[in-house]
């Protein structure tokens, strides 16, 4: 992303951080209390997901319209990373009242979000037919209302975030998911299938724009200024190429699936994946809904910033990898109880997609670090890589394995081409590989422990329901009396000296 821009606003509205880069204890408080309400919103919205899903996938939808959910999701996915330019992020970054310049960025942003609607409206027949679901055009044309929709919703949701606002968000969030799931099961109740989906996301959409005006009134004014805008778009389209990219790279899979194997084999790979992008959402969502801010305040002090990327990498692996090592190890048993018997051919993908789950939470969190301090181009050249690297590597997987070899491609290129790259650029930004390294030691070694612990007790105690929760709590005790030790640096002890407050900052 981006550090400080080059560009001005009107008046003093200059494209540097926000606030002093030398945070004090408010800072801390602050970004700590919306770390804690974002981590609540979070887990309470994927869960009540989780349990649709099943529902769904249990009694009402098979692989087939999953597939085709999967698609229509994939297209959307990709047009909201660029929906915007990326001038939005400019209300969370630039110094100075955002107010001056929020119509400027609320008429860009309306503008290409239309325009992007346009465009796929004309082309969702063929884009269809291209990703292997013809079918799916229809379902495309009325999920992606929600590019317009989110468009609209960026200023006032840009100043929540700029406030830590956390709170107002989770509430939003509830009208949100409470809205959206109604729909979706009442359509799917009466046999709509995917487009079940496609309604449920509009009508959600459209609450949380309401809910986001409600929560910050009088930002979503239509204005134009073409200084402010040739710097907001010098801020910002870098931003959105890099945005689209990594939604390139992270669905990508879902289109070489549907074109080189059958709808039945997307389904189970889109179920897969959502699987495994459980601990994805619940730890990395929260963490970025803040991160970026308080990266921001960090940026102009060095030692600063890579404390305290260092104590929120150490955080969200924490979190993140014993649910990972989880469901990797019992993927079959886990399937089958939740899902049913008939989504096991998912089970194959799903250890090597838990995999790179971890490897995307981390890169994730680079990404935010890589924005604050002004790394845009080489955040650029990262995901232009990985996209190029990864489609041949994906295509020949399908090839070769179908869903399990698109998901052993995509932990390869992670791991032996993006990984390091990330690691440079970090430590070209003055984070350097031995603290990486320090706050992922004591999780990964605790994942080790707690895999051997599953394997074994699956063996010895089986698949039934009371084994696998007897399994599970075991090798999350285990887990835990291995990540004790690092307590003290989760807690934002200083390390080697670097100031308690500046880790808090940034990792709430």
């Amino acid at each position: 992303m981006t550090g400080p821009a080059t560009g001005t606003g009107a008046g003093t509205d200059t494209a540097t951080p926000a606030g002093d880069a030398s945070p004090g204890p408010s800072l801390g408080r602050k970004v700590g209390s919306a770390a804690r309400w974002s981590l609540v919103n979070t887990v309470v919205m994927r869960l009540g997901n989780f349990v649709t899903g099943i529902i769904l996938a249990r009694f009402f939808l098979g692989p087939e319209a999953w597939g085709v959910y999967g698609i229509a999701q994939t297209v959307l996915l990709v047009l909201l990373s660029a929906n915007e330019l990326g001038v939005s992020l400019a209300l969370v970054r630039w110094e100075g009242d955002p107010r001056r310049f929020a119509p400027t960025v609320l008429t860009l942003s309306a503008a290409s979000s239309c325009l992007l609607y346009a465009v796929l409206f004309a082309a969702a027949p063929a884009v269809a037919r291209v990703l292997g679901s013809p079918e799916a055009d229809g379902v495309l044309r009325v999920m992606c209302v929600c590019v317009v929709l989110d468009g609209l919703a960026q200023v006032p949701a840009g100043f929540l975030t700029r406030e830590f606002a956390q709170g107002r968000r989770m509430a939003i969030d509830g009208v949100n998911f409470v809205l959206s799931t109604a729909v979706t099961l009442l359509l799917a109740v009466q046999g709509w299938g995917a487009m079940s989906f496609a309604w449920g996301s509009v009508a959600g959409n459209a609450a949380a724009l309401a809910g986001c005006c409600l929560a910050a009134p009088g930002t979503l004014r239509f204005g134009w200024d073409a200084e402010q805008a040739r710097a907001l778009l010098r801020f910002g389209l870098p931003l959105a190429g890099a945005s689209m990219l990594a939604l390139g790279v992270v669905n990508v899979d879902t289109m070489v699936v549907g074109s080189a194997l059958d709808q039945a084999a997307l389904g189970f790979y889109v179920l897969a994946f959502n699987i495994s992008g459980w601990p994805v959402r619940i730890i990395s969502e929260a963490a970025r809904r803040v991160s970026f801010a308080g990266f921001s305040r960090l940026a102009e002090s060095p030692g600063a910033l890579a404390g305290g990327f260092g104590r929120a990498m150490g955080v969200v692996m924490t979190g993140t990898v014993p649910l990972c090592v989880l469901l990797a190890v019992l993927a079959g048993p886990v399937i089958g109880l939740v899902y049913g018997e008939r989504w096991l051919p998912a089970a194959g993908a799903l250890p090597w997609l838990m995999a790179l789950g971890l490897v995307r939470i981390g890169c994730e969190l680079a990404y935010d670090c890589l924005v604050a301090v002004g790394q845009r181009r080489s955040l650029i050249g990262v995901q232009g890589l990985w996209l190029v690297v990864l489609v041949p590597v994906l295509v020949a997987g399908a090839g070769a394995g179908g869903i399990v070899g698109v998901a052993q491609g995509h932990v390869l290129v992670a791991g032996a081409v993006v990984v390091p790259v990330f690691l440079a650029a970090l430590h070209r930004s003055g984070v350097r590989v031995g603290a990486v390294a320090r706050a992922c030691a004591w999780p990964f070694l605790g994942g080790a422990v707690m895999a051997g612990v599953l394997l074994g007790l699956e063996r010895l105690l089986g698949d039934g329901v009371l084994a696998l929760l007897a399994t599970g709590a075991a090798g999350t005790v285990c887990y835990v009396v291995c990540v004790l030790p690092s307590r003290g640096f989760l807690r934002g002890s200083p390390p080697g000296g670097a100031p308690a407050g500046a880790t808090a900052a940034a990792g709430g």
